[in-house]
């Protein structure tokens, strides 16, 4: 594991219950401190970008040009030896570079070629996003000791298959490869896509201009390049007849990973984290537990959280911590709100707030719309959460006297906070309630 990172885990919970309570929550932060170099001795890095080559990225012609040039620059930014494909994506999937089915090693020669077939693309045919995913999988399935990575360009709905067919290649590329996915223009539905880059463990971003696609891709595969590790899972063992009600991550995106366990014993299960490099990613486990009858204050470690590399038979234990539970009578005690607890749940809530109103105005019921995204621009104000309350800014307006209403001119306005709703900004004090 030599030049893999090292992990550490702090854990954030008050432990005590009230006399009878059942619910206990912890927010794991997870650490992980790399080398420089971002790269574990005998892994390497595997890449496909897949470009949306429809025709309408034609319209205008600057968000194909602008494809280009990001592409290149991406390809610009791939390290020495490291595996790349860049895939086409119109109503089905076709190889840009190399010519046939596969990977090639990125060096001075390849990346040249690569680049010059990336000049020759053009603007065609309709939007299968399912085809592209499954093209990348072909690709990337091979190379099972890579750090394997795809990113996804497109500026349209997926339109030229069956929705169906877009939820199965999801499911079909799930824990083969980590999608980041980018939307250029407004004509794309963000919840389409966003249903890609969660369930890969990815990013999800809107570039409004095309003239920043170049930055965006570039800073994409930067990340890409720091990443040393692949194939992270956050393990939950619970103890003394406790269970799992639900495991979330919340930073750097909220992710709700409970659907998602793999069950690898008897009251042990695994959930996807993607790959790593020197970052921190925090999660929220939410316990059910029983009260210990036969000694009510006594303290109790219902659940032990880890996080673990697969590496054969259970994986191997990269760090571990304990979370604990103790009834007590003292209310000042049993009533204390851990801040770390109540930022995750408020952040949550200010996400869920955010959603709620986006779909109520898509449904076209402007009054929920209108006090749902106030509400989460209030949470936004509390939590000292400065960059969201500034985009609901943006699309609701709150009068003097207290009235308030949409400003439904603002589309960009309203998918930049859809994009945005579900990454989290680490300001501020807690959102209490």
């Amino acid at each position: 594991m030599s030049g893999a990172p090292e992990f550490t885990i702090e854990i954030n919970q008050n432990p005590y219950l009230p006399m009878g309570g059942h619910e206990v929550h912890a927010v794991a932060h997870i650490q992980a401190s790399g080398p420089p170099t971002g790269v574990r001795a005998g892994a390497r890095g595997a890449e496909v970008i897949m470009v949306d080559s429809s025709g309408s990225m034609d319209f205008p012609s600057t968000k194909l040009k602008a494809a280009k040039q990001a592409t290149k620059a991406a390809i610009d930014t791939l390290r020495d030896g490291t595996l790349f494909a860049v895939v086409s994506g119109t109503g089905m999937a076709s190889m840009v570079y190399p010519f046939e089915e596969g990977l090639v090693a990125a060096d001075e020669r390849t990346r040249k070629e690569a680049k010059r077939e990336v000049d020759k693309l053009r603007a065609r045919g309709g939007t299968a996003m399912g085809q592209w995913l499954l093209m990348a999988r072909r690709l990337l399935e091979p190379h099972k000791d890579a750090i394997r990575h795809a990113i996804l360009l497109t500026d349209g709905k997926n339109e030229s298959e069956r929705e169906q067919d877009l939820a199965e290649a999801i499911a079909y590329c799930e824990g083969v490869f980590v999608c980041d996915c980018r939307g250029i223009g407004l004509d794309w539905r963000v919840e389409e896509v966003r249903k890609i880059s969660t369930a890969l463990l990815g990013d999800i971003g809107l570039v409004s201009e095309p003239a920043d696609l170049v930055a965006d891709f570039t800073r994409m595969m930067q990340n890409a390049m720091g990443k040393s590790v692949a194939d992270v899972t956050l393990r939950v063992r619970t103890i003394n007849n406790a269970r799992v009600k639900y495991v979330k991550q919340t930073y750097p995106v909220i992710d709700d990973l409970t659907a998602r366990r793999t069950e690898v014993g008897p009251n042990v299960g695994d959930y996807p984290t993607g790959s790593w490099g020197g970052e921190s990613k925090h999660y929220h486990v939410c316990l059910e537990v029983e009260p210990d009858e036969v000694n009510p204050g006594g303290k109790r470690r219902p659940c032990q959280i880890s996080v673990v590399l697969p590496d054969g038979a259970g994986g191997l234990e990269l760090a571990k911590a304990g979370v604990f539970a103790q009834w007590t009578d003292d209310e000042e005690l049993s009533t204390r709100i851990n801040q770390e607890v109540a930022k995750v749940t408020g952040r949550e809530k200010l996400a869920n707030a955010v959603q709620e109103g986006l779909q109520a105005r898509r449904d076209g019921d402007e009054t929920t719309a209108t006090a749902r995204l106030v509400q989460a621009l209030e949470l936004a104000n509390e939590a000292g959460d400065e960059h969201t309350a500034r985009l609901l800014g943006r699309v609701v307006e709150i009068e003097a006297d207290g009235t308030s209403r949409l400003r439904n001119d603002d589309d960009e306005g309203m998918m930049i906070i859809d994009v945005e709703s579900h990454k989290t900004a680490r300001v501020g004090p807690p959102i209490e309630g």
